[in-house]
């Protein structure tokens, strides 16, 4: 069991090496290198004992990996696949992906954005593996300043499990995302790590004044400045982001609500302007979208953004007053 161990940790050890390096190359905690601190030293294999990779080959599907395999070259798969910079399925039900862990140059990218300072209580929405919560606990410690939440009872039970055994003791909290946890607020910091249909104003409510609250909305993320219970605002980043919806939202598989044969031809492939359908949709149809993205210079991510307020949540193009402005559910 101890050559085991010994030999588990040592791939782990220089997998997680090259995935931090990998990180690195892409320049993408340059304005927060306590990240890195971070990154180098959570185990994400901990987090991920077993997890689904896609398997190669004409049969495709999903392949099993697993830490406790009897053989040994399916471990060392499973532990350098646990440090891949990829997004890891860790719960399946009848092919539909409940669960995953984050692409890590992802997860690092929205936790250098969620600006994090010495002492902010942060809220994660969506604990997933608690990987996520785990490299929060280590820029901030284990004094009650990190909580997260989920739905599902297995899923918080598995992440408190991960986290006890990576020396992490943050709040696992099992409950609705959605209305956030009133008992632990006010929070600093709000991040979720699945996809809303829109900003739910219970966060607004449980941060103060100055929070930031970032989360995904329509494969993109949203970066908010929360001025008071009744009131948040921001843009999108540049970084397009598809996450697992949060439980009980009812989002489909296909966020835009368009089979890509119907859309048309000259918009195909065109993942900019997905991200517009999928903000707008039920508001505009396709070609509608179309002739707005094209008029307006086929806008990225970064001109777009949203605003909540006490009556109503809305996204917007370039200014929050108009003239391009979308109702938010």
């Amino acid at each position: 069991m101890g050559t085991y161990d010994t030999w588990i940790d040592r791939l782990a050890t220089e997998a997680r090496a090259r995935l931090v390096r990998e990180i690195d190359a892409a320049g993408v905690w340059a304005a927060d290198g306590v990240w890195r601190e971070a990154f180098a030293a959570v185990p994400r294999h901990v987090f991920v004992p077993y997890y689904y990779a896609w398997a190669a080959g004409a049969g495709g599907g999903h392949e099993r990996r697993w830490g406790e395999s009897p053989d040994r070259e399916d471990r060392e798969r499973w532990v350098r696949g646990a440090y891949a910079d990829v997004p890891l399925a860790t719960r399946m039900r009848d092919g539909e992906l409940l669960s995953s862990s984050s692409r890590p140059s992802l997860m690092a990218r929205m936790l250098v954005e969620l600006r994090v300072g010495d002492g902010h209580r942060v809220l994660e929405v969506g604990a997933g593996t608690g990987y996520n919560a785990a490299l929060l606990c280590h820029r901030l410690g284990d004094d009650g300043l990190v909580t997260t939440v989920d739905l599902d009872p297995e899923i918080t039970e598995s992440a408190r499990r991960h986290l006890a055994e990576a020396g992490h003791h943050p709040l696992v909290v099992t409950g609705d995302g959605a209305r956030g946890v009133p008992r632990r607020a006010p929070f600093d910091r709000i991040i979720a790590t699945c996809e809303l249909p829109t900003v739910p104003r219970a966060w607004l409510a449980q941060c103060r004044p100055g929070a930031r609250v970032l989360t995904p909305l329509a494969t993109g993320l949203v970066a908010l400045t929360v001025r008071d219970a009744g009131h948040a605002e921001g843009r999108f980043l540049d970084q397009p982001a598809h996450f697992v919806p949060l439980r009980g939202t009812g989002r489909t598989a296909n966020p835009d609500g368009v089979l890509p044969g119907r859309l048309p031809r000259r918009a195909r492939g065109q993942e900019p302007f997905r991200f517009l359908l999928g903000l707008v949709r039920g508001a505009l149809g396709p070609c509608e979208a179309l002739a707005l993205w094209e008029g307006e210079g086929r806008p990225d991510r970064e001109r777009y953004g949203v605003t909540v307020s006490a009556e109503r949540a809305w996204a917007w193009l370039d200014d929050p007053a108009g003239p391009y402005a979308w109702p938010l559910p």
